[in-house]
């Protein structure tokens, strides 16, 4: 239902009068409003600069990939409805016009790469089995091209189309980026909400205002996220994953518990927020582009950036309400 009524309210956004044809930092920089729809399969330029400035303000749309898919539909409705814009009645240009005028930075940049982004060490293939991943020192990228992608909140299809014929693996060669925010400054988080349904994290202040919102993956058939209030009892980056038995996941067949290393590729991304309910929290991912669309084992489940700026705000004793809808939500 919620993705039917995005998807009905979006449905006259296409922003870029070249993106087909063009797609390149002056097209995605220079883009401007237009009523024409976007293709959901397709890079679009202009798609590209409203995730990036999304990005930048914390309305989180994911993995940036130009593409106007659930989880920027769910960002630039949460937007507009913080704003006070009407989210039902696009295409809008008010929408376009608030967004744009968040910040005058391009929002894509040229930048070179550092040693750091190809020093690795790097996996030659990212197991797709627990078990397989349990024997493995770390769990870290798998290429510099996945390692820059996740730099810059990036799909690798954005950044290898942005950069044709570039391999990414040498330092000092000069690309071209989405200009987020590496080094953000930390989130003043009196609560976290996370919406079972519309499968949402949002993060208010000690006054009751919306400071972030991030797409999440809630839970799944299997071991459901629980319902009610939790708190935060731990934040830790890079953390081992640890595998209880107890759980009997799909697909792992150890019958004994194990550690699997830390890592951006590990099951539980480069973060992880323990919550007051045994084996709950909320954590990265490997697949970034797979938030929203793939069950969790219970948790909730966050880009690894997005995971990286919550985690690194909370604080012990932070409340989670876990709700079925948000609260004060309109009945439709």
């Amino acid at each position: 239902m919620i993705r039917l009524f995005l998807a009905t309210i979006l449905s006259g956004w296409l922003l870029a009068p070249a993106a087909a044809a063009s797609l390149d930092a002056a097209a995605i920089n220079g883009a401007e409003y237009s009523a024409r729809r976007a293709a959901d399969d397709r890079i679009d330029a202009a798609v590209v600069k409203i995730q990036v400035l999304l990005d930048r303000i914390r309305f989180s749309p994911g993995e940036i990939d130009g593409k106007l898919g659930e989880n920027a539909q769910k960002a630039l409705k949460a937007f507009a409805e913080a704003k006070g814009l009407a989210s039902d009645k696009l295409p809008n240009p008010e929408i376009w016009k608030a967004l744009a005028g968040t910040g005058e930075d391009a929002a894509i940049v040229e930048y070179k790469i550092s040693d750091k982004d190809v020093k690795g060490p790097f996996l030659e293939k990212l197991p797709a089995k627990m078990d397989d991943m349990k024997s493995l020192k770390a769990l870290g990228y798998t290429s510099p091209r996945e390692a820059i992608a996740e730099k810059f909140h990036m799909s690798e299809d954005l950044l290898a189309a942005l950069n044709p014929g570039k391999k990414f693996d040498k330092a000092g060669e000069a690309i071209f980026v989405a200009n987020v925010l590496n080094k953000p400054a930390r989130l003043a988080i009196g609560r976290i909400e996370v919406d079972k349904t519309g499968q949402t994290v949002k993060a208010f202040d000690a006054a009751g205002g919306l400071v972030a919102f991030f797409p999440a993956t809630v839970g799944s058939e299997e071991k459901p996220t629980p319902t009610g209030s939790l708190k935060v009892v731990s934040a830790d980056a890079n953390p081992n994953y640890r595998y209880n038995p107890d759980y009997k996941f799909k697909g792992v067949k150890s019958t004994k518990a194990f550690t699997i290393k830390p890592g951006p590729n590990n099951p539980a991304g480069s973060y992880w927020i323990g919550l007051s309910a045994e084996g709950f929290g909320i954590h990265g991912t490997s697949h970034p582009s797979k938030i929203s669309k793939a069950e969790s084992h219970g948790c909730v489940r966050l880009t690894n950036w997005d995971v990286g700026l919550l985690g690194a705000s909370v604080k012990k004793g932070t409340p989670v309400a876990f709700v079925d809808e948000p609260a004060g939500a309109k009945k439709r």
